[in-house]
């Protein structure tokens, strides 16, 4: 069985940093793709930042420069490291693992492919 929790989440004031876990079980850690994707209300969910099993990564332009992905493969990993905070960062954010391979559909419109293993999601605000 999969198993993807995310934690990390917290109530913050604009300027401040966070840095989210994500463990991952169930899948070969080393060869998959991690994603963190964020849910604010009102808005689209985003891809934040994505992390490939070789190693290169993805921002969204709202987060680069701010946001660093990162994984430690020996814990089945990955963190997102958030600085200069602002209230726009406010969200449920889910941590996604494995996500070049067909699953089931879950988490609607963030994952309208129906890729990957899903996170329940940890929330984070920003307070300005």
């Amino acid at each position: 069985e999969v198993q993807v929790v995310e934690s990390g989440g917290d109530s913050v004031q604009a300027g401040g940093s966070l840095r989210l876990s994500c463990t991952a079980s169930g899948i070969i850690f080393d060869a998959s793709d991690m994603g963190w994707y964020r849910q604010a209300p009102g808005r689209e969910c985003e891809l934040v930042s994505r992390i490939n099993s070789d190693g290169t990564t993805l921002y969204a332009d709202s987060v680069k420069g701010r946001f660093t992905i990162s994984q430690e493969n020996a814990e089945n990993t990955v963190f997102l490291q958030m600085n200069s905070l602002n209230p726009e960062d406010t969200g449920v954010y889910y941590c996604a693992a494995d996500l070049s391979r067909p699953t089931v559909c879950t988490h609607g419109s963030c994952n309208p492919g129906c890729f990957g293993y899903w996170g329940q999601g940890t929330q984070v605000t920003v307070s300005s």
